[in-house]
């Protein structure tokens, strides 16, 4: 099956960016952007907890609401969240209200600070599992996310596993996965390129 195909704008993108405005936005500006900024990295990887039995879309579209209900997904902030935090996220229709994975977002930003504390940065410890370049690929999960999950696991962060680590790196840029003749991929490429990796303090 083709991985590529002309949207309603006439634009060719990855066939999946092409599914709805929603996706094509966040295919055009965001998937695949080379991230360092520990707030973002923290974000997506609660996202894609969240995500977990859901369509991506679900999650893009309440997004502001969860950065609204998460402190705009501030790892320092979120780390500081309590039972009462538990329970009004709890009550907030705006998000995905699965007690264990509001429970994880909170233990995540804790075991975030270790890491932190431990590299200078979270974006450090995470491009580290970078692959050397490689072409473009449609597997689910590669030995670098499988390696990445189970460091996470193993700094005591819940809901990670090699399929979500993957998709996490994919949407961060730590990989290029844009098909060969999508729109962006070219320039995604060139923002890698340039992009200076996070290393330890």
């Amino acid at each position: 099956m083709d991985e590529i195909s002309v949207g309603d704008d006439g634009v060719t993108r990855c066939r999946w960016g092409n599914g709805t405005p929603d996706y094509a936005a966040y295919h055009d500006d965001e998937w695949g952007r080379p991230v360092a900024d520990d707030n973002r990295l923290f974000e997506k990887l609660s996202l894609e907890g969240f995500q977990s039995g859901l369509s991506w879309l679900t999650i893009l579209r309440k997004r502001s609401a969860f950065r609204r209900a998460f402190a705009d997904f501030d790892y320092e902030r979120v780390a500081l969240f309590g039972e009462a935090d538990v329970q009004r996220l709890l009550g907030d229709a705006g998000i995905v209200r699965h007690q264990g994975k509001i429970r994880s977002t909170i233990n995540n930003a804790r075991r975030s600070l270790e890491v932190v504390e431990e590299f200078g940065s979270l974006g450090a410890l995470i491009w580290s599992f970078e692959p050397e370049s490689r072409s473009p690929t449609t597997d689910a999960a590669t030995p670098e996310s499988a390696a990445l999950a189970k460091e996470l696991k193993r700094r005591g962060f819940s809901f990670i596993g090699p399929t979500t680590a993957y998709a996490f790196m994919q949407a961060m840029g730590i990989v290029n996965d844009h098909a060969a003749g999508c729109v962006v991929r070219n320039a995604v490429g060139e923002e890698r390129r340039l992009f200076v990796r996070p290393v330890p303090a």
